[in-house]
């Protein structure tokens, strides 16, 4: 796994350090992304951690951001048959999640982004930032931006999907292809219906069931689709991320109001 610490990680700086840059203007990142979560036979537990972090280094050295330790844990109630995964209550998630971004938000940073790499997360993050009632703090949704939703449209071949499938697959050949093993790729069966709730090794009869773990077709995953998914996702953000920093610079005193997008 790697291990690489970006130059804006706080983890490597001292409490002065940060404290200056906080004062020059610098933004800040919370990533989201868990390293207990199973994707399949092909990708590891840390998948979401590996591209949480990997985002984070780039948004960050686009738009002046020190980056806080990733969220390694959270709410993924669809993997726990799967070993070695681990979700925690959405109570628990969502309370330690604005925990951490309320006392980002009082060391004064100019903007905090929450980069979140889930699905599951999603809810309960947008409900922790709600209940800080600040207008300087966003919700980053890696797979919602027009330019990843457009390319996604375009190349993607299985019939269904959404995790260690054919695009997320394709996006860690792009950006970390020593952590794939291809050869132990294996599709979901087809799906007739989809049903929420959790994924399950053990039951074929269910209409969850994926002995691998997957759900859709990584092996039609390729760097070269990789390639173009990674760069509409890190245009998206980094787009959102700068126009959402330069509206802080330029709000006026006192003034905050919720932001979606």
């Amino acid at each position: 796994m790697d291990t690489h610490i970006n130059r804006n990680s706080i983890e490597r700086m001292t409490w002065h350090e940060v404290a200056l840059r906080i004062g020059g203007g610098a933004g800040a990142i919370l990533p989201i992304g868990s390293a207990a979560k199973q994707h399949g036979l092909h990708l590891p537990l840390g998948t979401d951690r590996v591209q949480a972090e990997w985002l984070a280094d780039r948004i960050a050295d686009h738009i002046d951001a020190l980056i806080w330790p990733t969220v390694t844990y959270g709410h993924y109630p669809a993997f726990v048959e799967y070993a070695g995964s681990a979700s925690l209550t959405e109570a628990l998630f969502q309370a330690m999640v604005h925990e951490i971004v309320a006392g980002i938000v009082n060391h004064r940073c100019r903007a905090v982004l929450v980069l979140d790499t889930g699905i599951s997360t999603l809810a309960p993050v947008e409900r922790a930032l709600a209940s800080l009632d600040s207008g300087d703090v966003l919700h980053l949704r890696i797979h919602q931006g027009p330019r990843y939703r457009r390319a996604a449209s375009e190349l993607a071949g299985q019939s269904h999907g959404s995790h260690a499938d054919e695009l997320e697959t394709s996006l860690m050949l792009a950006l970390a292809p020593h952590l794939v093993d291809m050869a132990r790729a294996e599709a979901s069966p087809a799906v007739t219906r989809e049903v929420r709730g959790r994924l399950t090794p053990s039951d074929a009869a269910s209409p969850n069931y994926s002995r691998s773990g997957s759900y859709g077709d990584p092996t039609l995953a390729t760097r070269a689709k990789g390639d173009v998914l990674l760069a509409a996702m890190i245009d998206d953000l980094n787009e959102q991320a700068a126009a959402f920093v330069a509206e802080r610079v330029n709000k006026a005193p006192g003034v905050t109001r919720s932001v979606s997008r």
